[in-house]
């Protein structure tokens, strides 16, 4: 053990001299002592807290110990204004500011919240900042900051209660804020807030109000008399109805629109608006009038346009896909996805040329419709592979500057969701060249998903070797085999599926690098006669990549070898698919593809297999050619 001598130490707001010499401890023993003074955060043990915290000084994680310690002692005012100005280019001092904020307010020492307030995301501090405002006097600020804040269909933080009761306590809120709400809070299916807005209406608009909230609940009410005159307020009424019944009841929905809204006083915006929704609903219901429909709105967005096209492409009307083409923007046209059906179009109605001019311009993309593209023109795939090009130490370098230290050192104590917070907050401090560095310095620590998402900040494409790591390569090439599967394909799905994070864990629980849900899993072990451990034996990946192949090759043979069709339903599940499948005649599987309903589940078949075509790249193999593996979808 070191001795050296530690002149100055900044604890808790004031400099405390040390004299003599203190022990510089190893790592080892410097992460012992910082669990053991973090335990010491919790506890009336100043004194010792103080003597051993000040040994960890030029810790990494010394600012984060203070943290800790300064968010239990709130009332140490002086400690934490030092802290906030010592540490004012850490990832604790917006975490600590926030936490003492709150505290000022819980005290009403409103003229030092307002002092010290920075604004930030915190919808909960803003509306403690309007309120001590208000509460210092300046009253008009104050309420026109809060309907802002009253003008939305969420409930808001508690915090913002004082605020906005003084506005419904006041002259600024007017009828039609309180109408504005109602109707936000039903859009967004909050019938709770909707109830209670409700109640600071006049007793005749009360009444109206809880028509409304009754045909919120039952759509098919909206064919009362009531509606078939009125006024405005009633015209949105019919409109929410409406678009309430279209989620259940389609046809019924704009049979009823269409015979009654000519009758009614409908603002343009919102009957524009509605049409809009009809006629989306159509085309992702694959409803044979969606073309028709879209082609009839008079406001359309990015959304309606490409559904426009989609609409053509079921029709499979190629000269109305040509046309919807023609209807996106310039720059939406120069995406790969469009200009691979603009080749398919041309081709289609005749001019073939000019379509495989198009494709040979495409098939130097790295996509899945660049790979389609190469394919159709009989061209090899294009997979441009660039590593990053880095100095010589500069890894070195970002690893030991202060923030990264502080996330290697949070890896070392198993903190890893804390670690990853770090992480993205010291990205926020580079410039994109140190991103593309700091997403090879995750690849070093073995932190896959990190490097990935890393390298996409850094808006860099082309190091396949670190956006499609090949760890696990032994569990998948022996899963793959016992299944009659190629590993490419079962890369594809655990790159989509985790990005290679076996810790891996989704907002409704599915687990581990296939991202399988514990009661599929429990069902797999029952096919293949295994005892079930635990949910968490999910995250194992030799268990994960086992169960995940299992399950994708069940898919597979339901949906007689189509892996697209097993794909999607991996994804969104397999009676969904079944919904999907045209009713009659065979469908082409790239329109199918195309045709989704569901944007997360286009977008993730296309990238499992364009993944897949790199894949077999990194592992040198050539079996796989992606339009091999679309044959026509044939009906249920």
């Amino acid at each position: 053990m070191n001795i050296k001598c530690v002149s100055v130490s900044l604890l808790f707001g004031s400099l405390i001299f040390f004299s003599g010499t203190v022990f510089s401890n190893t790592v080892d023993q410097q992460r012992q002592d910082f669990l053991l003074a973090e335990k010491m955060t919790n506890q009336d043990n100043e004194g010792d807290f103080v003597t051993l915290s000040s040994t960890l000084a030029d810790y990494p994680l010394y600012p984060y110990l203070q943290y800790q310690w300064l968010k239990n002692n709130l009332s140490k005012t002086d400690n934490i204004l030092a802290f906030l100005s010592t540490y004012k280019e850490s990832r604790y001092a917006d975490l600590l500011r926030s936490t003492w904020l709150n505290y000022l307010a819980d005290n009403e020492r409103w003229l030092e919240f307002i002092h010290y307030y920075q604004a930030n995301d915190s919808t909960a501090l803003e509306c403690q900042f309007y309120w001590a405002t208000y509460k210092v006097g300046d009253q008009q600020l104050a309420l026109n900051a809060a309907k802002r804040l009253w003008a939305v269909g969420d409930t808001q933080p508690k915090e913002c209660d004082p605020l906005l009761s003084a506005l419904a306590l006041s002259p600024a809120l007017t009828p039609d804020l309180i109408w504005q709400r109602f109707e936000l809070a039903l859009k967004k299916d909050n019938k709770s807030l909707a109830s209670y807005v409700q109640h600071l209406l006049n007793k005749p608009d009360q009444d109206l109000a809880e028509i409304w909230l009754q045909i919120h609940n039952k759509p098919t009410l909206i064919q009362d008399s009531l509606f078939l005159g009125g006024n405005e307020r009633q015209g949105h009424i019919f409109a929410h109805g409406i678009d309430r019944m279209a989620k259940s009841d389609l046809d019924l929905a704009i049979t009823i629109w269409d015979s009654r809204k000519h009758n009614l006083v409908i603002d343009s915006q919102t009957a524009r608006q509605l049409e809009l929704r009809l006629a989306l609903a159509l085309a992702r219901a694959r409803d044979n009038r969606a073309y028709d429909r879209l082609n009839q709105l008079v406001t359309v967005d990015a959304e309606a346009r490409e559904w426009k096209v989609r609409a053509a492409l079921l029709e499979q009307n190629w000269q109305h896909v040509g046309l919807a083409l023609t209807g996106l923007s310039f720059e939406e046209q120069q995406a790969p996805q469009w200009q691979y059906w603009q080749a398919r179009s041309l081709i289609e109605t005749g001019n073939v040329l000019q379509g495989q001019s198009v494709y040979n311009q495409l098939s130097q993309d790295r996509s899945f419709y660049g790979f389609m593209a190469a394919d159709a023109i009989n061209k090899p795939y294009f997979l441009a592979d660039k590593p990053v090009v880095m100095a010589e130490n500069v890894l070195e370098k970002l690893a030991q500057t202060t923030d990264f230290k502080v996330v290697h050192e949070l890896i070392a104590l198993d903190r890893d969701l804390e670690a990853k917070r770090q992480w993205w907050f010291a990205l926020k401090k580079l410039s994109k060249e140190q991103i593309m560095i700091a997403a090879k310095l995750a690849e070093q620590w073995q932190w896959d998903q990190v490097a990935i998402i890393t390298l996409v900040k850094a808006d860099y494409w082309d190091d396949l070797a670190l956006r499609f790591p090949l760890r696990y390569l032994s569990q998948v090439q022996s899963n793959a085999d016992k299944q009659d599967l190629d590993p490419a394909i079962i890369f594809g799905l655990i790159r989509q599926e985790s990005m290679v994070d076996k810790d891996a864990k989704s907002a409704v629980g599915a687990r581990g690098l296939m991202q399988i849900m514990p009661a599929t899993g429990q069902q797999i072990a029952r096919n293949l006669n295994e005892p079930w451990q635990t949910e968490n034996s999910l995250f194992v990946p030799d268990v994960n990549i086992k169960y995940g192949t299992f399950y994708y090759k069940q898919l597979l043979n339901r949906f007689d070898g189509h892996f697209a069709l097993a794909m999607a339903a991996y994804n969104a599940g397999p009676n969904r698919v079944v919904k999907w499948l045209p009713v009659e005649g065979s469908v082409p599987a790239d329109i199918w593809i195309e045709t989704i309903p569901y944007k997360e589940t286009r977008k993730y078949v296309t990238s499992v297999l364009s993944y897949a075509i790199i894949y077999q790249q990194r592992i040198q193999r050539n079996a796989l050619k992606i339009t091999k593996m679309l044959f026509d979808v044939r009906p249920h």
